[in-house]
């Protein structure tokens, strides 16, 4: 149990686990009926913090300014709904006690506050036991009537908290890989062809003509050249490719379901009702 006595020291904290998990805010604040000390507490789970969840406040503390409870926050998400927040019926402390004692050890029920369960009073103290939980008065402030509220209650409107959190969408891989395809490259070759080539007889080649016999047989061979294409390859490269991200802002619309709190005045001639 905290050290804390009033029920104002619990509201709008963060519940937390024992690894400092979020487990949602706390709602209502819940006292008991014999030792006026807060002992239960709702805590404002599920999405946008529409679900209430009932969790005892034996072995919490605080930790700053979020209050810290013995359980996991798996343990108070799923503990047994109750069908008014607002209201602990004798009939549904059982389950809550018999859920949270296998968490809390033997003889959970008694180091939870202590709770026996009450029995249904007669005559002006039949108000004091069905405005709040049986056993259990809500917290001043609330909008409830008993001997620890005052003349005042308290309307809430729900309002929507809308928050963004970054989560892998996708990935993308950059793959490199190769493809064959053909070219054509035009290039100019040369090559040698045989071409006769005759010359009167001059003076200047008279002895050149001369020089051999002047009735024979006689051959001459030219070797002929000729360029072939020759096809080489080379790998150079071209360009760098890289991954890079950027960040595109885009407007979304959110709805969810909101509740609020209205206030009627029944004088049982009319009804007049607030908003």
């Amino acid at each position: 149990m905290t050290n804390a006595v009033s029920p104002e020291q619990y509201m709008g904290r963060n519940a937390v686990d024992p690894q400092g998990d979020k487990i949602g805010s706390v709602g209502q604040v819940y006292l008991n009926d014999e030792t006026g000390q807060p002992d239960w507490i709702t805590v404002n789970t599920g999405l946008f913090g529409m679900k209430e969840n009932f969790a005892p406040l034996a072995g919490s503390s605080f930790d700053g300014e979020n209050l810290v409870l013995p359980f996991d926050k798996a343990v108070v998400k799923d503990a047994p709904d109750v069908a008014d927040a607002s209201h602990l019926d004798a009939d549904e402390q059982p389950s809550l006690f018999t859920y949270y004692q296998q968490y809390l050890g033997t003889g959970a029920a008694g180091s939870v506050g202590g709770y026996q369960q009450t029995t249904s009073p007669t005559g002006d103290d039949q108000r004091t036991a069905t405005t709040g939980a049986a056993g259990y008065q809500q917290g001043a402030g609330q909008d409830t009537s008993g001997p620890n509220t005052d003349e005042a209650m308290t309307r809430f409107y729900v309002h929507l908290r809308v928050g963004t959190e970054k989560v892998e969408a996708g990935r993308a891989r950059l793959r490199k890989y190769v493809v064959t395809e053909q070219q054509s490259v035009q290039v100019p070759v040369s090559r040698e062809e045989v071409r006769v080539e005759r010359e009167p007889i001059t003076d200047a080649n008279r002895g050149d003509a001369l020089s051999g016999g002047e009735i024979t047989e006689e051959e001459h061979e030219v070797v002929l050249h000729e360029e072939r294409p020759v096809v080489t390859t080379e790998a150079v490269p071209v360009e760098r490719v890289r991954l890079g991200t950027e960040t595109v802002t885009e407007e979304q619309t959110i709805s969810g379901d909101v509740r609020k709190e209205q206030i009627e005045l029944d004088d049982n001639d009319a009804v007049t009702r607030g908003r």
